[in-house]
This record gives structure tokens, C-alpha cells and sequence, in this order.
């Protein structure tokens, strides 16, 4: 029988998928039940709501001592006191992070000390209705979601160094499957900008950011990706009404009502807690999990729900996409 610190694995070609015993709708206190961190240091972005305040709860009530890193530092305020009042919780702070803004990304790389066990890359934002671009000419979505994550992670690689053993969490979305990252015009400069394809080409370089930091292993250092799911939070902020109707989650009175199989946001945070805590992900790095397993590879036009798309995961394109992230943060 599989037990919580013991993992099963089945094959997909020559690779071997990795499993977890906990079902797709398991709540993060499930998933980090038994596990103590205790003097751990960990940062989360955009962790004042949603999906990262689930993380950062579930972070800080193992013992973690949790920064949330979020443009509007006051709004975590409410979080923090929550959490001070939990008995044997670690310390949680807020600081301030606009990930759009390579400045602000500096500021906060600058001000970190000491070692930095996890790293949960949860901030993003989605479907913006028009094409905007950040005063270093990059489009907003792929700049926030993946590029400011990106110079986070390599301005801190000094602190996970230090820490002997860290882990890098990367929340993507199953909106990559359709949307490879496009070299040629990345920013939407010249073919039409699509809300929907900025965004799922954002989610596609997210992956590839883990793939590419395989380049860490040998530091102790992992990274891995996942799909959270279907949870309603402030990340549909920017779709207009006829959108949340077209998904089905709005009726014609204006209600917002997730459907069956939606997720709450504690069981959409089970599959980042799971990354960056489980003993059974020691030494895993540049893999994609979603519903709190590994998901198998999916090529071409396969008409399967879930899975990760084979172009998320092409070694060669994480490596252009790293050098091509490094570019940009030293010339921007």
C-alpha cells in the first residue's frame, strides 16, 4: 500500500511518471499532514489571496516562516494577523513585489538575507482584454507571469543556493496546451494579440522555466510546475460577463457559481503544497503535475482532458527561452 511518504510511479514511453496518493480534490492541509518546516524560508508571490493565501496558510501552519510577496503589501495585512494568532505557526511577513516591473523585482532580490528553502511562484494574470506592454516593451501577461518570476528566481539563486536544499514551485495552467512559445513574435508585435493565447503562451514559458532550470540540480535546487485547476478566484478579474457566462460559472442574474467540478481554492493550493513540501518530490526537477500526480505528455491534437504539452517540455526550447529571459534582464 502507498503511504503519504511513499510514492508509486507508472511508465509513459522511457520516462516514468511519478504518483502521489492523494485525489484530485484533496485540500493542502491534507497534503502537508506530518510535514514539519520549522525554521524553512519561504516567499510566495501574489500570496495575499486566493490560491497563495491557501498556500501561504498551509505554509505557515507546518512552521514555515512565509513572506508574501504582492504589489499591495497591505492587502496581505489581513492574512498576517490571521496567522499570528495560529498556534505554532511561523512568522508571516508581506513585502512588496510588482512582478511587471524588473525594478521592483531588484528591490526586493536586494533587500532578501539569508538563505531561502522554497520558492512558490503563484502570482499571474490572465486574459487581459488589450494588448499591453511594460516600459521594457515586453506584453503584460508573459512579463508578469513568467519574466518577473524568472528574475526573481535567478536574483535569489544565491538564497536557495544557501539553503542546501530548495525547491522552486511554478504555477502554470492547462491553457498552455494549445499554445507553443513563439520565438519570432513573442509580444505580439506583429500577428494579432489574442487574450487567450498571451496568456497561454505565458503558462508554456512558465514550464519551460522549470525545464531549463535543471541547470540547478546540481546546486540542491529543484523546480516543477502544475496546473492548480478549475478555482474561482481574482485571477478571472479581467473577463467581462459574457465570458464568465460562455464558461458557465455566471448565470444571466450576474451570480458566480463554480460548477461541479470546479475547485476550491484549498484544493487548488494542494497541488503547490504538494511540490514544495512532500518528501516524495526530493530530487524531482522540470516536471508538470496536475489533480496532485505527475501528468503524462501530450502530443499533437490528442483530444484528452489534462496533460502536459510535449512543447512545455522540449529541453531545447527551455534553453532558448532561458537565454532568452537572460537577455532580456540584462538589457532591460
Amino acid at each position: 500500500m502507498t503511504t503519504k511518504t511513499q510514492t508509486e510511479t507508472r511508465s509513459e514511453g522511457d520516462s516514468t511518471l511519478l504518483t502521489t496518493p492523494f485525489p484530485s480534490h484533496a485540500r493542502a492541509l491534507e497534503v502537508i499532514d506530518g510535514v514539519d518546516l520549522t525554521g524553512r524560508r519561504v516567499v510566495v508571490t501574489g500570496g495575499a489571496s486566493g490560491l497563495g493565501a491557501e498556500t501561504v496558510r498551509a505554509l505557515a501552519a507546518a512552521g514555515a516562516d512565509v513572506t508574501i510577496a504582492t504589489r499591495r503589501p497591505q492587502s496581505a495585512e489581513p492574512l498576517v494577523r490571521e496567522l499570528a494568532a495560529v498556534r505554532n505557526a511561523g512568522q508571516v511577513q508581506a513585502a512588496a513585489l510588482d512582478l511587471s516591473d524588473l525594478t521592483s523585482v531588484d528591490a526586493f532580490v536586494r533587500a532578501w538575507r539569508g538563505p531561502l528553502d522554497i520558492l512558490v511562484a503563484n502570482a499571474g494574470i490572465m486574459a487581459l482584454p488589450a494588448r499591453t506592454l511594460t516600459p521594457g516593451g515586453w506584453e503584460m501577461q508573459l512579463a508578469t507571469n513568467y519574466l518577473g518570476h524568472f528574475a526573481l528566481a535567478t536574483g535569489l539563486h544565491p538564497a536557495l543556493l544557501a539553503a542546501g536544499s530548495a525547491r522552486i514551485v511554478v504555477v502554470s495552467s492547462g491553457a498552455h496546451r494549445g499554445v507553443p512559445f513563439d520565438f519570432e513574435d513573442p509580444h505580439f508585435a506583429r500577428r494579432p494579440y489574442d487574450p487567450w493565447v498571451a496568456y497561454g503562451q505565458s503558462k508554456s514559458a512558465d514550464i519551460l522555466f522549470t525545464v531549463g532550470a535543471r541547470r540547478w540540480a546540481a546546486d540542491g535546487i529543484t523546480a516543477n510546475a502544475l496546473n492548480p485547476g478549475y478555482i474561482l478566484t481574482r485571477l478571472q478579474r479581467h473577463l467581462d460577463d459574457d465570458t464568465m457566462r460562455a464558461f458557465g460559472v455566471m448565470d444571466n442574474a450576474g451570480n458566480v457559481k463554480p460548477l461541479p467540478y470546479y475547485k476550491t481554492p484549498e484544493q487548488g493550493a494542494a497541488t503547490s503544497v504538494l511540490l514544495a513540501t512532500s518528501p516524495l518530490l526530493g530530487g524531482v526537477t522540470g516536471r508538470y503535475f496536475e489533480d496532485n500526480q505527475q501528468a503524462r505528455t501530450v502530443r499533437g491534437d490528442e483530444d484528452v482532458p489534462g496533460g502536459a504539452a510535449a512543447h512545455a517540455l522540449d529541453p531545447a526550447a527551455a534553453d532558448r527561452l532561458w537565454e532568452y529571459g537572460a537577455e532580456a534582464l540584462r538589457t532591460t
